[in-house]
């Protein structure tokens, strides 16, 4: 069981120990196999990414609980010590497993297809006589040994670098102790060698030509073992303890601690010998608790860049994204927006309309004002190009960067560096909250009046998260919205408090829980009136205690209760007393999903909502989260059809119960139903019905 209670009767899992049941899904998706073989490869690279800033983050900051006074940890709702057990054992547990996927079952694959990863013992002399040539020209200034002696540590290591621990043999003498980084910083992880046979493929990987490396690095001693590590370090930098000052360069300095920071975690090759470990962890200041054994080789997240030699037929059949049925034909989308609402789903449909629509308001004389909430933004930004499109035109461009984005702090205030430089308006984050909401509004001026165009989004301004991520857009004219919209920005840019309150918008920081409260609590009403009550709810993740105690509550009222959760999940299904009327099920597939979707039955009048707020604390106390009504009847039908293909998924759902066993839901004697392929013919079939209508 991973159950942790947080009084006697309020069941509840711990939401670090079902974040990684969710990341053993991913996992699941790399030993499964219906998955193509490289796709299964490029799941283990999601895992081991997911895994490593977990522990940069989540792990990090239980620890920091750990070592606060006893006096301090009464106040928390969880033992932080056998939490902290219980999540090792349980990584522990799924490395094992990532070894034997890698060993048992991927590379016979690869081997069957003649492709072969080597070792630096298994290299005949055209591989020896390439490697040689290659690391004299290439590799030899970045192979720079460290000899280490104990209680005088002559260097640092660096967050999440690779390093070989090497013991060193002379004749007659005590064997020395040795680090040598692996530079991955540098060269790709895999190397494609030279073959004598026809059609072999042979990949070594840079952690083995290093070995191969190192008697030549080592002149003089005999190189007797040698064995792979790497120390994680605390990623967060603890804002919420630094409010006041300037915030900006609060994050800049907090950025440059991140190398720097506690160890979370020292990985090392589970058949390290114990006597180097212990010089290691002597070495380094290592502790037993921050011990994660794993395989030879480390940083796996490097598998996504492992070479597939363009064998498409061992990848994913290509889903290229379709085109919006209306959109599509539309020379101007401020006219399409005119005559109604539209809604593109991603990465079924194109994501092109949204730079599209910012280019056409970027040369439309009658745009006047585009403003713009910025949380993760692409390398090479068709946004950000249209943005400064728009300001040599002469329109007044704001945008507000949120530079707490984690892990892209520092490319967000890159962003808004240039974006001032260019002339935008750049308002930066709020010190107490964080800004996650998804808004564009485009002011035009229509007959002598300002007219707001908006796009609300479930996703980001990133045009590459948005082949990968399933997010909704949605353009609208409706001014019950673009007013409420021009609230939530009017506060961004000017600190200008709403006089009063939102009709339509759920607004983080603005009622927004006791709004979704209103709701529940009105399909609370209509069961206990016995007549037909229920409640559809997608999230990346449910924590919060008092929105699960509403769920419980509505369970218990006989309202039905449908969950379709990604990652964490508090609530625990099926409990008697509880939530015996609550099923939820978790997708993981190809395409990460990422849409947060509110549905409350309402007595037939249906109420849907769209949203970028998970039901985390976080997100509806620490953030200006937006969630925004679908008023349009058919754009409400294909979200109801989107939710009812996810919820008849047979292949790629998890049934989320209590002890977190991640069961494929099953349904006995029905076709198989994947509801991703599902809901790109879905939409392939709309598009083919308008354009037989446009004949």
């Amino acid at each position: 069981m991973a159950t942790i209670r947080t009084d006697e009767n309020f069941p509840y899992s711990n939401r670090d120990l079902s974040w990684l049941a969710f990341n053993y899904r991913v996992l699941q998706e790399a030993k499964d196999p219906s998955v193509p073989l490289f796709e299964r490869i490029k799941f283990l690279a999601i895992y081991s990414s997911n895994l490593d800033e977990f522990f940069r983050v989540r792990v990090a900051s239980i620890k920091s609980l750990i070592r606060l006074g006893k006096r301090t940890k009464k106040a928390i709702d969880f033992p932080p010590e056998e939490i902290l057990d219980r999540i090792n054992e349980m990584v522990r547990q799924q490395q094992l497993e990532f070894t034997e996927i890698y060993q048992k079952h991927i590379l016979p694959l690869l081997a069957a297809i003649n492709i072969h990863l080597v070792k630096e013992a298994d290299l005949g002399k055209t591989q020896t006589d390439f490697l040689d040539k290659y690391i004299e020209e290439k590799l030899i200034p970045y192979l720079q040994p460290m000899l280490i002696v104990k209680h005088k540590i002559r260097t640092f290591l660096i967050n999440n670098a690779l390093y070989l621990g090497v013991e060193l043999g002379t004749k007659g003498r005590t064997p020395r102790y040795a680090v040598v980084r692996i530079p991955s910083h540098r060269f790709p992880r895999f190397l494609v060698l030279p073959s004598e046979r026809e059609n072999e493929r042979l990949i070594i990987m840079l952690d083995d030509i290093v070995r191969y490396a190192l008697p030549r690095i080592f002149p003089g001693y005999s190189i007797e073992n040698s064995y792979s590590f790497k120390m994680t370090r605390d990623a967060e930098m603890y804002l919420e303890d630094e409010y006041s000052g300037d915030l900006i360069e609060k994050i800049r300095k907090g950025l440059n601690k991140r190398n720097i920071g506690a160890s979370t975690r020292f990985v090392y090759d589970r058949n390290m010998p114990s006597n180097l470990l212990r010089f290691l962890m002597q070495a380094f200041s290592v502790k037993g608790t921050d011990l994660q054994p794993e395989g030879r080789y480390h940083n796996n997240f490097d598998l996504f860049q492992f070479p597939n030699f363009g064998l498409q037929h061992l990848q994913d059949d290509p889903l290229p994204p379709l085109r919006h049925p209306s959109l599509h034909k539309a020379q101007s989308l401020f006219a399409a927006i005119s005559e109604k609402d539209h809604l593109v789903h991603y990465p079924y449909q194109r994501y092109n309309y949204v730079i599209k629509f910012l280019e056409q308001a970027a040369h439309d004389p009658a745009v006047k004002r585009i403003r713009i909430l910025q949380y993760r933004v692409a390398k090479d930004s068709q946004i950000i190009a249209a943005l400064r499109s728009a300001m040599a035109e002469g329109k007044e461009v704001m945008v507000f960067v949120e530079v707490k984005a984690r892990f892209d702090e520092e490319a967000n205030l890159d962003w808004a560096e240039k974006l001032e430089q260019w002339g935008a308006i750049v308002k930066y984050s709020l010190p107490e909250l964080k800004v996650h909401s998804k808004i564009l509004s485009i002011t035009r001026e229509e007959e002598g009046k300002l007219q707001d165009y908006c796009y609300l989004s479930t996703g980001n301004f990133h045009e590459g998260t948005a082949r990968l991520y399933e997010d909704y857009g949605f353009f609208t004219k409706d001014k019950r919205l673009t007013k409420e919209v021009d609230k939530v920005l009017n506060y961004l840019e000017h600190g200008e408090l709403p006089k009063k309150p939102f009709k339509h918008l759920l607004v983080g920081q603005f009622r927004m829980r006791k709004n979704i409260y209103a709701m529940i609590d009105r399909e609370i009403e209509l069961a206990q009136a016995g007549q037909e009550a229920g409640i559809t709810i997608k999230l990346n993740s449910l924590q919060d205690h008092r929105m699960i105690c509403r769920l419980y509550e509505a369970s218990q009222a006989g309202v039905k209760i449908q969950l379709i959760v990604r990652g964490i999940f508090g609530l625990q299904t099926g409990v008697e007393g509880y939530s015996e009327n609550i099923e939820a099920i978790s997708i993981v597939d190809r395409f990460l999903e990422h849409s947060r979707i509110y549905h409350f039955h309402n007595a037939g009048e249906d109420k849907i909502y769209l949203s970028s707020a998970d039901w985390m604390t976080r997100n509806l106390y620490y953030r200006i989260e937006c969630a925004f009504p679908i008023y349009d009847k058919g754009l409400q039908e294909e979200i109801k059809d989107f939710l009812n293909l996810q919820l008849k998924d047979n292949v790629k759902a998890r049934i989320l119960d209590p002890k977190l066993s991640n069961h494929y839901k099953i349904d006995e004697g029905q076709r198989p139903f994947r509801s991703q392929l599902e809901v790109y013919a879905y939409y392939k079939k709309q598009l083919e019905a308008s354009q037989h209508a446009e004949k």
